[in-house]
């Protein structure tokens, strides 16, 4: 049977007959019982439909006033649904449109209220990654029919989370000159020289290089969709911007920026974004929203929004420029001095230019994601959340394991230099200890630039600093010791300064 709540004056001779279950009632047999059977069976045919969620309910109804309105339709119009949903996003608002019409059989270039409503909840109520995943993938699909995706349609998804992730940076809007290699780096690591891939795989590749990416589309759309019937109820003329929804895109230190608020390096805001999509949670974990103040009159209000802001979205955490051979000078030494010490995850980032022709020509720029404070050492360390990643030409996570980290400048006997990868007969990355060199993948490369960015939180970085200023103050200290005559007699410098020719400083001293 159709919807039976919603005909409940039809006859019912039709059900009756052909369920052929013994469960329904003819309608002379319904009309004349008292008992408990005809009871029941009134109850199930004057059952209400399934509860909707409010907020969706309320917006769907306003959409269709102002389709009706606007443009004479019984429905919810893309027009309308960009103008009042999605204003700052309108490719968005096209691919959502298209999505809700497509999951209906009606060729109609509108969504019928029921649709438009069941589409939303649906979006509403997803919580596994891998299913957000898909809807959305599926939804920036060309048809849904064949369940293949275009390059187009990808390359589109990635925009609009970037912009999503730009126009809700905590210091304001932001653009990036870079954002078409970046997005081409994804894309090409995606599809290849492919142009259409399924949906299956589409969304099986994101997981493995960049799980975390697409997910602020969903925030955003869930945000949207529960809040701005709010606005059309009160007739505000939003546009649609998200107040109070940040995302979780790192904010770079500015002094990794030059005087034009470009980013300098190898770290444009669209690879921090990029990078972010890609690692464990660990690396931009979200400081805690501050708390609303006690007396203020608006209390309640700002404590309902950091409450959204918890559920939604997450505040981003600082990275800060520990190392960079631009500025630092290239080398061992120069890197030990400026990474060491600090006690939180790093993010290395290293550009090579491809020292042969044919396969690799042109350079790579590589991250390497310690989760673990930086140490020299004879054997590999860390735990299961390092990684390292081929970030250009292409995007692609290598390599993903506990035990994948190797320093050591100074141990005797064993390999010396930077080394990433599991195998430590065949590490994926290696850097030479004159930081001059690296090979990747057995492909040697000329070390061309090098960065450590510290991913930590704020205490971190001061950690660092006090370290580095008591080893400051120690190593005065020592310098400015004076010896007494027997101490001086046994001291080590002493002998060497008499095999150079000086038998009688230590005299002079006394």
């Amino acid at each position: 049977m159709g919807s039976h709540h919603s005909h409940t004056s039809a006859p019912a001779t039709d059900g009756g007959s052909s369920s052929g279950s013994g469960t329904s009632t003819p309608r002379g047999g319904s009309r004349r019982g008292t008992g408990r059977s005809g009871s029941s069976d009134s109850q199930a045919q004057e059952k209400p439909p399934a509860p909707s969620l409010v907020p969706i309910e309320k917006l769907a109804k306003l959409l269709v006033q102002k389709s009706q309105k606007e443009d004479g339709i019984n429905g919810v119009t893309e027009k309308v649904l960009t103008k009042y949903v999605f204003p700052l996003y309108p490719e968005l608002a096209r691919y959502f449109h298209s999505y809700a019409r497509r999951a209906t059989s009606a060729r109609a270039q509108h969504v019928p209220l029921a649709a438009f409503r069941t589409h939303c909840e649906r979006l509403m109520v997803l919580l596994d990654d891998a299913a957000i995943l898909e809807a959305y993938v599926r939804m920036f699909s060309a048809d849904d029919e064949g369940g293949q995706v275009k390059r187009e349609g990808v390359r589109a998804l990635l925009h609009t989370c970037y912009k999503l992730s730009m126009d809700h940076y905590p210091e304001g809007p932001q653009t990036c000159l870079k954002i078409h290699q970046t997005l081409s780096a994804v894309v090409d690591g995606c599809f290849g020289k492919a142009d259409t891939h399924s949906v299956g795989f589409v969304v099986r590749w994101l997981q493995e290089n960049c799980p975390r990416l697409i997910l602020p589309v969903h925030r955003y759309c869930v945000h949207t969709l529960a809040t701005r019937h709010r606005e059309l109820e009160a007739h505000i003329d939003g546009n649609g911007d998200g107040a109070g929804l940040e995302l979780a895109t790192p904010v770079l230190e500015r002094s990794a920026w030059d005087v034009h608020g470009v980013a300098r390096g190898l770290l444009p805001v669209s690879v921090a974004w990029l990078l972010a999509g890609a690692l464990p949670p660990l690396y931009s974990r979200p400081h805690a929203p501050p708390a609303p103040p006690p007396h203020d009159p608006h209390r309640a209000m700002l404590a309902s929004a950091a409450w959204v802001a918890r559920l939604v979205c997450a505040l981003p955490s600082h990275w800060v420029l520990l190392y960079t051979s631009r500025e630092h000078g290239l080398g061992a030494n120069r890197f030990l001095h400026h990474t060491l010490g600090y006690r939180g995850p790093t993010l290395i980032l290293v550009q090579g230019g491809s020292k042969s022709e044919g396969a690799g020509a042109g350079g790579v720029t590589m991250a390497v994601a310690s989760a673990q404070e930086w140490r020299e050492s004879h054997q590999y360390w860390g735990n299961n959340e390092c990684a390292l990643l081929q970030v250009f030409p292409v995007l692609a996570m290598l390599e993903r394991a506990p035990k994948m980290l190797y320093l050591n400048t100074s141990i005797r006997g064993y390999p010396r230099g930077l080394r990433a990868g599991s195998d430590p007969r065949k590490p994926l990355l290696s850097i030479h200890e004159d930081f001059e060199m690296m090979e990747y993948r057995g492909t040697p490369y000329s070390l061309d630039a090098l960065e450590v960015w510290g991913c930590g939180d704020t205490a971190s970085r001061e950690t660092q600093l006090e370290i580095k200023k008591w080893q400051i103050k120690e190593a005065e200290r020592q310098r400015q010791v004076k010896l007494s005559p027997a101490d001086w007699m046994e001291h080590p410098d002493r002998y060497l300064l008499e095999l150079a020719g000086r038998p009688q400083y230590n005299n002079s001293a006394s």
